[in-house]
């Protein structure tokens, strides 16, 4: 499995495994196959593939260590810039599709449905993440600086599944909130766990 993740061929096809929901959107638009509502069906769809991003990037780690496969750490950065990608698809859909680019709305939105407020701020914590995913800005920051920058991630975890479950809550419909807290919740538990063994292992 090594080998063939660390093949010429795997790093594209990881990219276009990650592009496909956006051009999976773009075709039903063009085929209007979205339903009765396409402007909700991208703000939703564009939001959930945020999420789903998130979880493969925190699983990156774990199952590079539980499965011996260490060659994952070549597609975190590609993925973790899906998650931004993602999150900026997600709030430009809203903005333009839902309120028309009109930043006055979006004001008065975000003071009524304070989720919007949460979502915003997870793209903000993001930012920095995807301005320094880069070798020249680790070299630039030193490690370990960069390191405690990059564990914003768990912050952002926390507000896109708060962002997810207030949105979800309206409609008193929790099913896949749940899902997704138990994904997180066991890939940031495996964290605090790995980060216990390591103090136990320093006597600290």
């Amino acid at each position: 499995m090594n080998a063939l993740l660390s093949g010429r061929f795997a790093k594209p096809l990881v990219f276009l495994s990650a592009l496909g929901p956006v051009i999976w959107l773009i075709g039903a638009a063009a085929w209007d196959s979205l339903g009765a509502n396409p402007a909700e069906a991208i703000v939703r769809a564009t939001g959930d593939w945020t999420l789903r991003m998130l979880c493969l990037v925190l699983a990156i780690t774990p199952l590079r260590k539980i499965a011996g496969l260490p060659v994952l750490a070549r597609f975190r950065r590609m993925v973790g810039l899906f998650v931004y990608f993602y999150a900026v698809t997600h709030v430009l859909s809203y903005a333009w599709f839902d309120m028309g680019l009109d930043l006055a709305d979006i004001a008065k939105d975000v003071g009524k449905r304070p989720f919007i407020l949460v979502g915003f701020l997870a793209l903000l914590f993001l930012t920095p993440l995807a301005l320094t995913s880069f070798n020249r800005a680790i070299r630039v920051m030193g490690a370990k600086r960069w390191q405690r920058l990059h564990k914003l991630v768990y912050g952002v975890a926390f507000l896109a599944l708060l962002h997810f479950f207030w949105m979800r809550s309206g409609k008193n419909n929790f099913a896949e909130v749940w899902i997704y807290a138990a994904v997180l919740g066991g890939l940031l538990g495996w964290r605090w766990q790995q980060f216990l063994e390591k103090k136990s292992a320093n006597g600290e």
